[in-house]
């Protein structure tokens, strides 16, 4: 008899836990996770107040909002950030996510949101005038960036930095800092943050080279399997698009900057 009781307390209690499973899983299904380096200037960082605003906030926003879903944005190590979505931490790669062939082994890319560029960065005095002029000079890059990628694409001259290798960073914000004090001589960043980044220090303390490290689009990462997920984001950017939501966005961060 007593056999009998304890068996249908057992069973009562994974009735319970399958039926808590259940509403878990329904629950989110109306919240997503967004991971992001929350330095990324324009895309998403904190404000002086540490609010966090940017580019791509305003648009995930409003994308979640008009499907009717709870958003969070969780700041991660950008260098681990295809690991921290296979994990389940975050439900998306949403941060000036450069869309490439590595990365899309990886991660289930929506349709491309954003043009952008690898530029080379430097101060407005100084001799580099060509990637080339870069041998032997010290370049900074953000680790586990496109940028970086970019930038290794290109052994030969890489080889031929100060040390043999880029000057590593953890974000963007570090390494700009580093070429003001001149203790590297250029940056290569994304040219969305660079432009913006640049209006706010002033212009002519800096100049972008026109050589570059090459053009790439911006997309947004989910799970390989989300393809729910990746069809509501690529269905709502299409929409702002064309009810103008999109340009309003775009003109805030980035002015007449095309």
């Amino acid at each position: 008899m007593k056999r009998k009781f304890f068996t249908a307390i057992i069973m009562c209690m994974i009735s319970m836990l399958v039926i808590s499973g259940c509403s878990t899983n329904k629950k989110n299904k109306n919240e997503v996770v967004v991971g992001l380096d929350d330095t990324f200037v324009p895309m998403g960082f904190k404000d002086s107040n540490g609010k966090l605003v940017g580019f791509d906030i305003d648009l995930a926003n409003e994308v979640f909002k008009r499907e009717g879903m709870k958003v969070t944005f969780q700041p991660i190590d950008w260098s681990m950030k295809e690991s921290e979505l296979r994990a389940g931490n975050i439900d998306a790669i949403w941060n000036g996510y450069s869309i490439n062939a590595n990365r899309k082994k990886q991660v289930n890319f929506t349709k491309p949101y954003l043009a952008n560029r690898q530029v080379i960065i430097t101060l407005a005095n100084s001799q580099i005038k060509t990637k080339s002029d870069l041998k032997g000079k010290s370049v900074g890059v953000q680790n586990g960036s496109s940028s970086l990628d970019a930038v290794n694409k290109d052994k030969n001259l890489v080889n031929s930095f100060s040390g043999g290798k880029p000057v590593l960073y953890d974000n963007n914000n570090e390494a700009l800092m580093d070429l003001e004090s001149k203790r590297i001589d250029a940056v290569v960043a994304d040219e969305t943050l660079a432009r913006y980044y640049i209006n706010k220090r002033g212009e002519s303390k800096y100049k972008i080279l026109q050589d570059n490290f090459g053009e790439e689009e911006y997309g947004v990462g989910v799970r390989k399997d989300d393809n729910q997920l990746r069809a509501k984001i690529d269905k709502e950017i299409d929409a702002m698009k064309k009810d103008g939501t999109y340009d309003k966005i775009y003109k805030k961060w980035f002015g007449t900057l095309k």
